[in-house]
């Protein structure tokens, strides 16, 4: 283990796990990344609490709207917010984020309107918003699939010269966030192949909630996940994904490495999905409900409420109005959804291909004449 490290370099720590604020809400002291959160301010952690909350309100209405109907399908995050809210904290504003399909903490974090998300679980939608106006992609539902995107993305950036140059307002990193179950897919493997070959300033967000729809971590890898990346030659970590701080920390010191051309680094945050795969599956086939009260008492919000109280960071009116923000976030979010419905079929040809493609023009004419159609059958019928 000490042979491997030394040879991928101090940026890995792959024979411990980081945790700086405990499932009591306690700070414990990291000689590797304390110093950045020494660097955060009261109204930092309180953002971040603040994040975490509206996340989880957002996630709950949504499985609702599922359950009622509204939605085909909805993927929850409750239980993974401090992982998303604290990486994502990390960011700067010119790194690009490539997310899968669950990371609603993300988003909010980017600026996203959170109620941007449910159009492409109510079916009116291929996306749903534009990635470049907060640095998010657009979800990925082929698991595994955008790791290759982010990579070839960072071997962009690089290419561009906007890599260890010095100048913050240039120097920028991408991030992947995909599950535990993408690491056993094809993509994610010759994605760390390219991001090592090339230097690629690239982060890989693992967050291991230990359940790959029904197949545990275990079945999926006989050594911990964090291990995958110093295969592959790149620095590995492994972190509390339910401590926000330290997931924090952790990020933003591989994105400070990426963007000073230091290359790729492997996240593991370890955590856990309290609810369903998504909406369509049912957990309790396959495990037991010891197993989530053990999670649920390492829950992220509580840990970092605790933490607030201690410190003397927050007061009651403050959560009591992170609260009523998150009930409005809710009804909103509710509305929003009621709201929604299809645009004209042939906006799927639209962003296809940046220019004009002869195939994709074939097929649009062909689904108008297709529809024109039913127009005649309709004057016929009249």
């Amino acid at each position: 283990m000490e042979q491997l490290e030394k040879i991928l370099g101090a940026g890995s720590r792959t024979d411990d796990m980081v945790q700086i604020l405990d499932p009591q809400g306690f700070v414990h002291e990291d000689p590797q990344y304390s110093e950045h959160i020494a660097a955060l301010s009261a109204e930092d952690v309180r953002a971040m609490y603040r994040d975490m909350v509206l996340t989880r309100a957002f996630d709950a209405e949504a499985t609702a709207l599922q359950r009622k109907g509204e939605l085909g399908l909805w993927a929850p995050c409750v239980g993974q917010e401090a992982a998303q809210i604290g990486s994502a904290h990390a960011l700067a504003p010119r790194d690009f984020v490539f997310p899968s399909y669950r990371e609603l903490g993300v988003a909010l974090v980017r600026g996203l309107d959170l109620r941007q998300t449910l159009p492409i679980f109510r079916g009116v939608r291929h996306g749903g918003w534009d990635p470049k106006a907060h640095n998010f992609g657009l979800y990925t539902l082929v698991i595994g699939a955008h790791a290759l995107h982010a990579v070839g993305y960072a071997m962009g950036v690089q290419r561009d010269g906007d890599v260890g140059t010095g100048d913050p307002e240039r120097d920028r990193a991408v991030v992947a966030y995909f599950g535990d179950g993408a690491t056993s897919q094809g993509d994610s493997n010759e994605a760390l192949v390219f991001a090592a070959s090339n230097n690629a300033p690239v982060v890989f967000f693992v967050q291991n909630n230990h359940w790959a729809i029904s197949v545990p971590t275990s079945t999926q890898s006989r050594v911990p996940l964090v291990h995958r990346g110093g295969g592959f030659g790149i620095p590995s970590v492994r972190v509390d994904g339910n401590d926000v701080l330290a997931s924090y920390a952790v990020t933003r010191v591989a994105l400070e490495r990426a963007r000073a051309g230091g290359g790729p680094t492997f996240v593991e945050a370890v955590t856990y999905r309290i609810g369903a795969h998504t909406t369509s599956d049912d957990p309790t086939r396959y495990r037991d409900r010891a197993e989530e009260d053990l999670w649920r008492a390492k829950d992220p919000i509580a840990r970092l409420r605790s933490h607030l109280e201690r410190r003397r960071l927050a007061d009651e009116a403050f959560f009591t109005a992170v609260d009523d923000d998150a009930t409005a976030l809710a009804e909103s979010a509710r509305a929003y959804c009621h709201s929604l419905s299809g645009g004209p079929h042939e906006e799927m040809f639209d962003h296809v291909y940046t220019a004009p493609h002869p195939l994709v023009a074939e097929e649009r004419a062909a689904l108008a004449a297709y529809e024109a159609g039913f127009a005649d059958a309709d004057e016929e019928a009249r």
